[in-house]
């Protein structure tokens, strides 16, 4: 019974220590951001946002405040108002400094590597701020074509 009890406490042990730093155990995968849309330097008020990735969408109006799962993968912004135009982002994911630190240090990475596949520990900006642009100036980039974007 010794035996058992020293094997077991030796075992969750080597689990704590293993995946002590890794963010899949010990943070969520949910983060608050808040969404600004700007045109004309002036932030605009009431515009309808869809933010999505890999792992769901989620809706709010700009200004807002919208919780999304993280994940690795960017998260796309795309916004609208009528009369006022339309907005799309790109935002990267960054991986956490803490977490790294932690995986590091208790895991030797294999705690990065967990993260990684999960995608927790990956973070947005807090605040994520999109570029709105005119419906003339859209209508006229979608007749220039690809290669010849114009904003």
């Amino acid at each position: 019974m010794a035996n058992t009890s020293s094997f077991l406490s030796l075992a969750l042990l080597a689990a704590a220590v293993t995946l002590g730093g890794c963010a899949t155990i010990s943070d969520t995968n949910q983060q608050l951001l808040t969404v600004h849309v700007i045109s004309d330097n002036r932030e605009i008020a009431g515009v309808g946002c869809v933010l999505s990735n890999d792992t769901g969408r989620w809706f709010t109006t700009a200004p807002g405040r919208v919780m999304v799962t993280t994940s690795k993968a960017p998260l796309a912004v795309s916004c609208g108002k009528a009369g006022e135009g339309v907005a799309r982002e790109q935002i990267a994911s960054r991986y956490g400094a803490m977490d790294a630190v932690g995986n590091v240090v208790t895991t030797a990475g294999v705690g990065y590597l967990v993260d990684r596949y999960s995608g927790a520990g990956f973070v947005y900006p807090e605040n994520v701020t999109v570029l709105m642009y005119k419906q003339a100036v859209v209508a006229q980039n979608r007749l220039a074509g690809p290669e010849n974007i114009v904003w």
